[in-house]
């Protein structure tokens, strides 16, 4: 495989989504319990944010992740989920217009490209190419990558990897624990259960001690998912895994060329809309599925689809 700018939008041909869901019968009638209670809490159709706080509600993994956040502790996951509607509202992270973070993208210190084993799209973080002072806009970035990952994820994968790689990372380029505390907030408390891996490299000495700063702010669940310096190779294909990190994919960032590629397959408008329906968010609701497993037989459901 020779160089390259261009950008993977697909996982390996023949990868197994995973890990498949499997939900019980009384799981299902939580899932079911906590969208009829979202949809108490939904904007008034005369609001202009109403059609994108419900087509959030209607993806297929949004109110299941609620859940299983919360355990299945029913009461948990309407705080949790009205949590990230208020968020959501003031934030409007689907409406992020690509001009507004643009700048952020030049240096590739975040790179939407390739997927893992089992089809989470890989987001790689590079600190030592930070770009910009510390403000509100590097925030935003990154949120509307988190944003363009779920779009890059593939039918029934609702999680991805982060990559961070701190080869040529200083104390000036690091971001500051304040910061890193704001991303945890996010990625923990609004982007629940999304966080598939988070595979650390090249850590140096010098920044022991900003992982430590950030420890008490990890949850469990997220302690858990976090590798540092694992052989790669062993969790995402050679030809998907960037040649920096031992793969055979030898992409080189062309600011122009990946911000187009990333905008054009995730069909996002100028304002921050989007161009047509994205193939990921058409087809029935949550609701209609689970409405339709509850007539099952059976007390379990194996469907990477739930």
């Amino acid at each position: 495989m020779g160089k390259t700018h261009q950008v993977l939008t697909a996982p390996a041909p023949a990868t197994e989504i995973g890990p498949v869901r499997t939900y019980t019968a009384e799981q299902q009638d939580k899932i079911r319990a906590l969208r009829e209670y979202a949809d108490t809490l939904l904007l008034p159709e005369s609001d202009s944010y109403h059609e994108w706080e419900k087509r959030w509600l209607d993806r297929w993994d949004t109110v299941p992740r609620y859940m299983r956040a919360a355990k299945w502790n029913l009461d948990d996951g309407k705080r949790r989920i009205k949590g990230t509607l208020e968020w959501r509202r003031e934030f409007k992270p689907d409406l992020i217009p690509p001009d507004e973070v643009r700048i952020e993208s030049e240096t590739g210190k975040i790179i939407l490209n390739g997927f893992d084993n089992q089809g989470r799209p890989i987001l790689y973080m590079r600190p030592g190419r930070e770009n910009t002072e510390t403000s509100p806009r590097q925030l935003r970035h990154l949120v509307w990558c988190l944003e363009r990952a779920k779009d890059f994820m593939p039918p029934g994968q609702d999680s991805l990897v982060i990559i961070v790689d701190y080869k040529s990372t200083t104390l000036r380029t690091n971001p500051s624990i304040s910061i890193a505390r704001k991303v945890l907030t996010i990625l923990q408390q609004h982007y629940v259960e999304t966080l598939g891996r988070a595979l650390v490299v090249n850590l140096p000495m010098l920044l022991n001690f900003f992982y430590k700063g950030i420890a008490p702010f990890l949850d469990p669940i997220t302690r858990d998912k976090m590798r540092f310096n694992p052989d790669l190779s062993e969790l995402i294909p050679k030809e998907q895994l960037d040649a920096d990190f031992g793969g055979d994919f030898e992409y080189e960032f062309e600011p122009v060329s990946y911000w187009e590629q990333v905008v054009s397959h995730c069909r996002i408008a100028s304002d921050g809309t989007r161009v047509e329906e994205h193939k990921h968010e058409q087809g029935e609701r949550p609701a209609d599925r689970e409405a339709e497993k509850a007539d099952m037989s059976t007390d379990e459901v194996d469907s990477p689809y739930v």
